[in-house]
């Protein structure tokens, strides 16, 4: 299953997520770099989204201590009872009467020489420092320290109170790894490191303005063995055969997981003419963003086994092997940044979500994850103003929802959750799909009110009935629309289609499938269309674009490519579904597509070598 996640609509380029550290991310990816787009988007009044860029001691110590202190003095009084009974051979006989009174509080008779003893006897640690400072001389009190000194060991048994309880058992496996190496191909802007090519000219291209598909070389196969890829608004994820977690792109807010500070300097490449340059090798972005390397696991248990990456606007999200999450980076709402939890505003490094436990999968949308548990249960967290997480949430109580609650869901067995930028989806056992979150142009699939086309979203899991014909395998949404594949392959579209989202003519659409504005223009599908002559094996949307994988490992894609985020050679917008086809794919058997907000990710089985791979 794809991993996502793309950023706002263009048409509300507030809610965008940051580009270059500056720009918004889903403004640009709407507003891209080049003027001969930025014309054909209209503001849509109507949608309502969210104004966020692209997100005492104890008393263990004290008996050991006291097992050292005792034993010293004990063994200096055994070597000197030698001597002792050489010269007074019967002192202990004459003392046993003097031992007794010294452990008997009430008596009154006077003490013996010595009255330390005495009070030591009513304290314990006054008891052992008579016997620590006791000295051969002190023969009259030798009767005296031996029966404190023997009492010792009782005192040593406490440290088997302090002992460390039996190892934790290990939690069983219930998610396995995949284990499929895959060849990495990218394209899109990349002016933020987002594409992992590295910050300087590669075999002579320019790591940025990627019109077409290009394999990364630093994520090949041979070399790397990627087996899972999770794509962001403006960064990356991707898991390793052996276990490692690699991250590239914005760090901003610390979605990467890990150090990325760098001493040089940015260089404008605002300019084609300069970054085609033949003598301009670097770019200026930093190398230790726009370079994939591995996360840092200081904080992680040895020996932890990741199954899972997801990837929203500012943050990272991993699933291990006995189902537990860890997260990394920030959410962001309505006002800007919320947090990554209450009292943690950015989170530099992977730390342990504690709330989940016997996760299967996760889910994510540009600022809110979904995950579901073993049983069925289905536990969501992030920003919720558009009701995507199925709660109440308002700005003076929206921390609260950086904490996973289970929702809604309770009485169903939930098998998958999917989600688009601002609204969410799951299924149950039973193949139902229930919907809520932002639905201004449909694309909950959830129809509006008759009387009430102003109800611009679904605060609670709502049962999709026009998808109850179907046998739905997978889902993906974007800002405003929603795609899906059947266990058949049949391939879904619903929602807005007004800026080439439904990958085929608006003309071509069923009219009583679609809501005309006042003006009698058509703006999006309230019901599921089905888009002829494609067979999909995997389906996934970006902001404002789609890309499928067809079930003989071909890509297609439509959609706005303002930024060549369609891999089709154009900045134009691509109506109709058409095939991602160059050298670098051509004959590839490709399993995987990840739209971002300004770029996409494709990824597929590489060809065998001579020794394998």
């Amino acid at each position: 299953m794809p991993t996502k996640k793309a950023t706002a609509s263009k048409a509300t380029p507030a809610t965008t997520k940051s580009s270059a550290k500056a720009q918004p991310a889903k403004e640009s990816a709407k507003a891209a770099p080049k003027a001969n787009t930025a014309s054909k988007r209209k503001a849509d009044s109507e949608i309502d989204e969210p104004k966020s860029k692209k997100t005492k001691s104890t008393e263990v110590a004290a008996p050991a201590k006291a097992i050292k202190k005792a034993t010293a003095p004990k063994t200096a009084a055994k070597k000197a009872a030698p001597a002792k009974a050489a010269s007074k051979p019967t002192a202990k006989a004459d003392k046993p009467a003097a031992a007794k009174k010294e452990k008997t509080p009430k008596e009154d008779a006077p003490a013996p020489k010595k009255a330390a003893p005495k009070a030591a006897v009513k304290k314990a640690p006054a008891k052992k420092e008579a016997a620590r400072t006791a000295t051969p001389d002190d023969a009259d009190d030798e009767d005296e320290i031996e029966p404190e000194v023997a009492s010792a060991p009782k005192v040593a048994k406490a440290p088997k109170v302090a002992k460390p309880a039996a190892a934790k058992k290990a939690l069983p496996t219930i998610n396995t790894p995949p284990t499929q190496k895959l060849d990495i191909y990218v394209f899109g802007e990349g002016t933020s490191g987002e594409l992992g090519l590295g910050s300087v000219r590669y075999d002579g291209k320019m790591p940025i303005d990627v019109k077409r598909p290009r394999i990364n070389e630093l994520l090949s196969a041979k070399t790397v063995g990627i087996v899972q890829i999770a794509v962001g608004g403006m960064h990356c994820a991707a898991l390793t055969h052996d276990n490692k977690i690699l991250t590239w792109g914005v760090n901003d807010q610390g979605a990467l997981g890990r150090d990325t500070k760098w001493d040089g300097g940015l260089k404008d490449i605002d300019a084609k003419e300069d970054s085609e340059s033949e003598d301009e090798d670097d770019t200026g972005m930093n190398p230790k963003e726009s370079t994939p390397a591995a996360i840092d696991t200081s904080e992680i248990p040895e020996g932890t086994v990741f199954t899972q990456l997801v990837a929203s606007d500012s943050a990272t999200f991993a699933l291990t092997a006995e189902g537990l999450v860890y997260g990394w980076g920030t959410f962001r709402g309505n006002d800007g940044i919320l947090g990554f939890r209450a009292g943690i505003h950015q989170q530099r490094t992977p730390m342990l979500i504690p709330e989940l436990k016997k996760i299967t999968y996760l889910a994510s949308g540009t600022n809110h994850i979904l995950a579901v548990d073993n049983k069925g249960k289905c536990f969501g967290w992030g920003a919720g103003e558009q009701n995507q997480l199925a709660r109440r949430v308002v700005s003076r109580t929206a921390s609260g929802a950086l904490i996973p609650r289970e929702f809604g869901l309770q009485r169903k067995q939930i098998t998958y959750v999917a989600c688009g930028n601002y609204h969410s989806f799951a299924m149950d056992n039973k193949g139902h799909v229930y919907a809520w979150g932002l639905n201004t142009f449909g694309q909950t699939g959830v129809p509006k009110p008759d009387d009430d086309e102003d109800d611009n979203s679904i605060p609670v899991p709502t049962l999709v009935e026009s998808l109850e014909e179907y046998d739905i395998k997978e889902m993906d949404g974007g800002s405003h629309h929603t795609i899906a594949c059947t266990k058949t392959g049949e391939v879904l579209i619903w929602g807005r289609i007004d800026n080439a989202q439904g990958g085929m003519d608006v003309d071509d659409f069923p009219k009583d499938k679609l809501y005309f504005d006042e003006n009698e223009k058509p703006r999006y599908l309230i019901k599921p269309h089905t888009l002829p002559d494609l067979k999909a094996s995997t389906v996934s949307a970006g902001t404002d674009h789609c890309i499928i994988i067809t079930t003989d490992g071909k890509a297609y894609s439509w959609g706005f490519s303002g930024n060549y985020q369609t891999g089709q050679g154009t900045i134009d917008d691509i109506e109709e579904a058409t095939e991602i086809a160059n050298t670098a794919v051509k004959g590839k058997k490709l399993v995987f597509a990840g739209p971002g907000g300004q770029f996409s990710v494709l990824a597929g089985i590489p060809e065998q070598l001579t020794n394998g791979v």
